[in-house]
């Protein structure tokens, strides 16, 4: 199943702010910052990826729906299985 692009413009936007928050929390870990500031940025970067991979999944699962897939099908499944791998 391929992702509609429109629906994925705010997910590249999150993926690429997280690639930011990333860099920074490389750039904390070199500068010897408090271990709290960097576990925090860190815990922000895994959030903003998690909801990237659910914003995913959930546009998926809609696109399923929409197009009439066999909705006890396979490609429910693998998307519900694709879910359960974020959680």
């Amino acid at each position: 199943m391929e992702l509609n692009p429109d629906e994925m413009t705010p997910v590249i936007n999150r993926i690429k702010r997280a690639r930011g928050q990333l860099d920074g929390v490389l750039r904390m870990l070199e500068e010897g910052r408090e271990c709290e500031d960097v576990v925090t940025q860190l815990a922000a970067v895994s959030r903003a990826l998690d909801r990237a991979g659910f914003a995913i999944v959930a546009s998926g699962l809609r696109q399923c729906m929409a197009n009439g897939d066999d909705v006890d099908g396979l490609d429910v499944k693998k998307m519900e299985k694709l879910f359960l791998s974020l959680a």
